[in-house]
């Protein structure tokens, strides 16, 4: 087997992965419906977007430490049957409202709330139990294929939700039977999970109930210059940059003057980019530093660029580069945070990693839809691109000042003895 798919050698891999990918095509879906449905009930506000967005993505902000120490606690396979379940819940009653015609703005908003509190338990678990289906030397490898599953569903999801909508009228119960469509695909990571063997799994060990467990999680990340700097690198880009969901729809209705089916095709146009940029993730054997930070700057640049596109066409010619750029960063930063974590830390490593990666949108969102509403929807890829990079500038500055630092005390310590 080629050594970029080398995890899929794993019964219990490729079982998990399939179930994935079934549940990621339909939340693609959702996540097109659900903005042309707040555009349709808000008049193309950029705002509402923005909001919505937010909401979905607070309670990673208030809840990923909880949620870390939850999945360090409790068996991450039932953990995630629980959390697809609370997840489907949301998107059915979103999905019944908007098909019966009842929907209204603030039903959006409370269900992405809902929606984002179960997301927020799943991230955690979701993240650390690939450690727990493949061997160590496949870890690297399984994370870009899971990447790499996600941005298909992103080539998938999008193409079939726009063409969707506009085949039922673009409407407002259009959206909604795309929504319910997401709901029932939450069955497949369910039933995989179920199906799965356990005596083949490298089950972690889970952690006792102790005071002080959240606290000791973050301790020991603050004590990581090599983690906080990728940490720093996801918030910036997690918060400011990575807000395609809101800008390409504004820059397809508000520069461009397309429809839902043009919308729907930015998004598969950014996933083919980033469905390379995971597979190539997935053959590296080793993740360094300068390949999240040069990932990265490339990226803010080329959303600066995209900023200025002239025409619809360039745009989207423009949207795989991104892609490619943006999930080599993501990959590589994931890999990192994992692969350089003690095992009984990972579920609150990796629930920092979430909240301050996912969790910095309520705060860019609705900053970059203000300013959507302000200057127009061109810079909101504009002043996110050069904030992204500002952002990975500073943290790598920091990094070296911490790192020069505390090889200043090592040779001060050796100079004392």
């Amino acid at each position: 087997m080629s050594p970029t798919f080398r995890s899929l050698h794993n019964p219990n891999y490729r079982l998990y992965a399939v179930g994935n990918l079934v549940s990621n095509v339909g939340t693609w879906m959702q996540r097109v419906a659900q903005d042309w449905l707040v555009l349709l009930l808000t008049a193309n506000s950029a705002a509402a977007i923005g909001i919505t967005t937010g909401l979905q993505f607070l309670p990673f902000l208030l809840l990923s430490p909880v949620a870390g120490l939850v999945a360090d606690r409790i068996p991450k396979r039932r953990l995630l049957q629980m959390t697809n379940i609370g997840m489907a819940v949301p998107a059915l009653v979103l999905g019944l409202l908007a098909v019966t015609g009842t929907v209204q703005i603030w039903h959006v908003y409370v269900l992405a709330l809902v929606l984002g509190v179960a997301s927020a338990f799943d991230a955690p678990a979701r993240q650390s139990f690939v450690s727990e289906i493949v061997d160590p030397e496949d870890l690297t490898n399984a994370v870009g294929l899971n990447s790499a599953g996600f941005n298909s569903a992103r080539i998938l999801g999008p193409a079939i939700a726009g063409l969707s909508i506009a085949a039922l009228g673009s409407g407002v119960v259009a959206t909604g039977w795309v929504i319910l469509i997401n709901s029932l695909t939450y069955a497949g990571p369910i039933l995989a999970l179920a199906r799965l063997d356990g005596a083949a799994l490298h089950v972690a060990d889970l952690v006792k109930r102790e005071a002080g467990q959240i606290r000791a999680g973050v301790s020991y990340v603050r004590m990581r210059p090599d983690l906080m700097l990728i940490l720093g690198i996801v918030f910036f880009t997690g918060t400011f940059g990575l807000n395609f969901q809101m800008t390409s729809a504004l820059m397809a209705t508000q520069v461009f003057d397309k429809g839902s089916a043009e919308y729907g095709l930015l998004g598969t146009f950014m996933a083919v980019g980033s469905l390379a940029g995971s597979l190539l993730a997935a053959s590296r054997e080793r993740v360094r530093h300068r390949l999240v930070v040069g990932a990265a700057v490339i990226f803010g640049l080329l959303e600066i660029v995209s900023g200025l596109a002239p025409s619809y066409l360039v745009f989207a010619l423009l949207c795989p580069l991104l892609g490619i750029t943006a999930l080599t960063m993501i990959t590589s930063a994931n890999a990192f945070m994992q692969l350089n974590t003690d095992a009984g830390m990972r579920g609150r490593v990796m629930a920092l990693y979430m909240m301050i990666f996912i969790g910095g949108t309520p705060l860019g969102a609705p900053l970059i839809g203000w300013v959507g509403e302000a200057f127009g929807a061109r810079w909101t890829l504009i002043a996110g691109g050069a904030l992204t990079v500002l952002g990975v500038l500073f943290s790598s500055a920091v990094y070296l000042w911490s790192k020069a630092r505390a090889e200043a005390a090592v040779s001060g310590e050796l100079v004392r003895v």
